[in-house]
């Protein structure tokens, strides 16, 4: 059986082994890192299962890291967590918005840590029971390929984009509150509030806009997507 990798990229070299030492007694093996310009080639040339990533990096940044796995076909779908002293609102939707799938603010309780890892390797390895790509007005979902194509031209989602989307599109036409998607999209009850979910619903309707109108806003609540697309 293949051991799961996580690369940890921290220019702190305590709270690194912290990490690494908790993450390796649940059974991962641990890569770190302390450079962004030394992550960048390393995830390249052999790309990780999981991304532990600070912002603050010599080199590059952890924002520049996230937004060029991101864009980059072979990485594109690496679930990253973003770990940081930076704890404002504003810099965990930064995060997000690049791409990250998490967002933990330092201090952090490394049991924690270790739990949010699992449950979004457990979200990412998901793959619906499929005979075929799911269709949705001009949107088709190939669960077996894992890509999703819009009016024929294919669509680059990150991971929680495309589990987001996946769950959507099996829960249509039921509304969904923000704390049932943490729940079940993102395997943990989120600490940091619910933001992250309208987040990645922006970025999906930005990707897709065929869902600006099918995916409503319930106020105050959550989200439907409806069970036809609008004509």
């Amino acid at each position: 059986m293949t051991t799961t990798r996580v690369l940890i990229v921290e220019d702190d070299r305590d709270i690194a082994e912290l990490v690494s030492r908790y993450l390796e007694r649940s059974g991962f093996e641990v890569d770190m890192l302390s450079s962004g310009t030394e992550a960048l080639t390393a995830i390249a040339s052999r790309p990780p299962d999981l991304l532990i990533l600070d912002l603050m990096l010599p080199g590059v940044d952890g924002l520049e890291i996230c937004r060029s796995i991101r864009s980059t076909t072979a990485t594109r779908t690496i679930p990253v967590i973003m770990l940081t002293a930076r704890a404002e609102e504003s810099e965990r939707i930064a995060g997000l918005e690049i791409g990250a799938d998490d967002y933990i603010a330092k201090p952090f309780s490394p049991n924690e840590l270790v739990a949010r890892v699992r449950a979004l390797l457990r979200r990412a390895e998901l793959h619906p029971v499929s005979s075929g790509p799911i269709r949705y007005g001009t949107i088709a979902v190939d669960p077996d390929r894992h890509t999703v194509m819009l009016d024929g031209q294919s669509v680059t989602l990150t991971a929680k984009e495309y589990l987001l989307l996946c769950y959507l599109l099996d829960h249509r036409g039921r509304v969904l509150s923000r704390d049932v998607l943490l729940t079940d999209v993102w395997g943990y009850r989120y600490t940091g509030g619910t933001r992250t979910v309208d987040v990645h619903v922006r970025r999906l309707r930005e990707k897709l806009p065929s869902l600006s109108d099918a995916l409503v806003t319930v106020k105050q609540f959550g989200y439907k997507l409806l069970d036809d697309p609008p004509v």
